[in-house]
């Protein structure tokens, strides 16, 4: 009876889950049986695994799986969440809560897009977000790993400055910016926002200044034939012939 009623204190006692994981752990120390000097003295190496340890348990190094280098999906697109929002609407019913998200896509070769979306839950909104950003997608101009001219892109009270740079210094940008810039393939750039810093304004004045880029024009050299160019030779007047 003494122990039944022990039994009933410990439970009560028992309010969250770490001061049950505590009891449980003292009860095991309790149990376990103590060793002799002699048995705790010796090593516990166990036969065919080198320098002990346990049987199923694999070396150090291969623990932990190598780290993903590269942030594509399966469908060979990177994927970044900017933001997600908790929005409300008051109806007559009452308040309905929902999330609202907004993502951006890109292939990492010139190509990117955003979306937003909006669902009762995160999952839901993300998945309408990619499903619009994929949609939109546009062709970004760039020279080499920078875009081609310094720009400004508006959006509202949200202003984006935008400038090439040279190789090795990498995104100069927030992490509204730097998401579109990671997207397109962007390696090298200098950014500056200016009045808002709204992350939606934010991708939308960067994506009206990337769409305004202009690509660059490469001069083809005209084909040489013989002493005279194509061009002369076409602007020379008609030889007439004699009888």
């Amino acid at each position: 009876m003494k122990e039944i009623k022990k039994i009933d204190e410990k439970e009560l006692a028992v309010k969250t889950a770490a001061q049950a994981e505590h009891i449980l752990e003292q009860e095991k120390e309790t149990d376990v049986p103590q060793e002799s000097p002699e048995q705790a003295a010796a090593p516990a190496v166990q036969p065919g695994i080198p320098g002990g340890g346990r049987p199923g348990r694999k070396p150090r190094g291969e623990r932990r799986p190598p780290k993903k280098t590269s942030s594509l999906t399966d469908s060979g697109l990177i994927e970044k969440v900017v933001s997600i929002n908790r929005v409300s609407k008051t109806t007559k019913g009452g308040t309905r809560l929902a999330f609202s998200a907004l993502v951006v896509v890109g292939d990492g070769k010139g190509k990117a897009g955003y979306g937003l979306g909006k669902a009762g839950e995160v999952a839901g909104a993300i998945k309408k977000a990619l499903a619009a950003a994929k949609k939109q997608m546009i062709l970004i101009p760039r020279r080499d790993s920078t875009i081609t001219h310094e720009i400004i892109g508006q959006c509202g009270s949200a202003i984006v400055l935008l400038k090439p740079a040279s190789d090795g210094t990498g995104v100069i940008a927030s992490g509204a910016v730097r998401a579109v810039c990671d997207g397109a393939g962007i390696t090298n750039i200098l950014t500056k926002c200016h009045r808002s810093n709204n992350p939606i304004n934010v991708v939308k004045a960067t994506f009206d200044g990337l769409s305004r880029l202009k690509a660059v024009r490469r001069a083809l050299a005209s084909p040489v034939v013989g002493s005279e160019t194509v061009e002369e030779k076409s602007n020379a007047s008609p030889s007439i012939e004699k009888p």
